[in-house]
């Protein structure tokens, strides 16, 4: 039987870690934690309430199926798994900060957003659960899943075949992700898909789902449960080496992705009179001509052209390149720069790197 002293003896000691509060640790010592060492779990945060609403959603179209969600390393729906796994981050408002710091964004970080992408990734996991692309059916409205999944995808933005609920026209991805979206677009509460895709080619796409989901209505699914791959609290690597990975792999939506093609193209130095020019002056002075010629070569929205526009901009100034070449020169250059990345956006959704 413990003693009073044995107890007091367990209290203290030093081989027991003190309980992690992610709210007060300093981020040194945050960085330094495994995922595996995170306490975080689903249950008592905001999104508790984002999968119960998921699981209503479904339930009202009479759907027998709830799949399981838990904390990954990102947004996924491990292959033929009818499990749904959510970034650890979005577990905890330090995290998300956390997150918004290292890569810029914390994906699903509101209601609305983690809805899309919940519905999104339910698709997945309700394809797995009913063996869904396997009917040749679907096949035929879709395509076949066994097609490769690429690490860039070309997509034609303008077109009326794809439903859109995700950015970056994810629908023409691969005919899974094409599947997905529209079953997205399908359950979404109060959207009146009939309506906003009339006259579209997708419209036939929505009006096939919703048959399919009419012929599950009712029954239970094949597998309900599988395995949760990517979980969180098995990676051992610390969060620190997680965003290192994350920015060599995501490094085009960092500021400095320029920095080499730009040092390529211009010295590094200050302005002197008329004969050292600083690029982010002309860059300025001829904003207008260089979105309107790249938009025009590319068939790309100016919105789209001008945000990258400014990432170039911003660089050009915080790295203080300048010139010698004449105005047309220089102007040709960056039109050129321009339209070679955004000509790979609009046929990868990646800026790609060196030129």
């Amino acid at each position: 039987m413990p003693t009073e002293q044995g107890d007091a003896k367990a209290r203290i000691d030093p081989a027991v870690k003190p309980a992690i509060d992610l709210a007060t640790i300093p981020e040194e010592e945050l960085l330094g934690l495994r995922l595996s060492e995170l306490p975080l779990r689903i249950e008592g945060t905001w999104l508790e309430a984002c999968v119960a609403q998921l699981y209503d959603e479904l339930k009202a179209r009479n759907i027998p199926f709830a799949p399981r969600c838990y904390l990954a390393d990102e947004w996924l729906t491990p292959e033929k798994e009818p499990v749904i796994g959510i970034p650890f981050y979005l577990a905890h408002p330090r995290l998300i900060k956390l997150q918004k710091k290292m890569l810029l964004e914390a994906e699903g970080d509101n209601h609305d957003w983690c809805m899309k992408l919940l519905r999104h990734e339910c698709g997945h996991a309700l394809t797995y659960a009913y063996d869904l692309n396997r009917k040749r059916s679907w096949q035929r409205v879709f395509g076949h899943p066994s097609e490769t999944y690429g690490d860039t995808y070309r997509f034609r933005p303008y077109s009326k075949s794809f439903v859109r609920h995700l950015d970056y026209y994810y629908a023409q991805y691969h005919p899974d992700e094409d599947f997905v979206e529209t079953f997205a677009v399908w359950l979404t509460p109060g959207l009146d898909w009939r309506s906003k895709y009339a006259g579209w080619k997708a419209l036939e796409k929505l009006e096939f789902v919703d048959k399919l989901m009419a012929s599950i209505a009712g029954k239970p699914p094949l597998r309900a449960s599988g395995r949760q791959l990517w979980k969180a609290a098995t990676i051992r690597s610390t969060l620190k080496r997680y965003y290192q990975k994350r920015r060599i792999t995501e490094a085009e939506d960092f500021p400095e992705f320029h920095d080499a093609n730009l040092r390529r193209m211009f010295s590094e130095g200050k302005a002197k009179g008329e004969k050292r020019r600083a690029i982010a002056k002309l860059l300025q002075s001829h904003r207008r001509a260089l979105l309107t010629t790249v938009s025009n070569w590319t068939g790309e929205r100016r919105f789209m052209v001008n945000e990258v526009y400014k990432a170039v901009l911003q660089r050009s100034r915080a790295l203080h390149l300048v010139t010698e070449e004449a105005d047309t020169m220089v102007v040709l250059q960056l039109a050129t720069y321009l339209t070679t990345l955004m000509m790979n956006y609009r046929y990868t959704t990646r800026l790609r790197g060196e030129l």
